[in-house]
């Protein structure tokens, strides 16, 4: 069986109101533990990060609100 391959795309900044990858969309104890988590673990994960990367894109910048 094929590993999950990281979701990393080389952005490697964390937003500080969130304290989410803004390349990625992961924690830092998420890319921390990546490589340590198991397929289901990976797969709970990836499940979310296009909504966690969305809710980033839509929030207002800091000062706004």
């Amino acid at each position: 069986m094929n590993r999950i391959s990281s979701p990393c795309i080389r952005v490697c900044t964390l937003d500080q109101a969130t304290g989410l990858c803004l390349g990625c969309g992961r924690s830092s104890e998420e890319i921390t533990r990546w490589y340590r988590l198991t397929e289901e673990e990976r797969l709970a994960i990836m499940a979310v990060l296009d909504e966690r990367l969305r809710q980033m894109a839509e929030a207002p910048p800091p000062g706004d609100g």
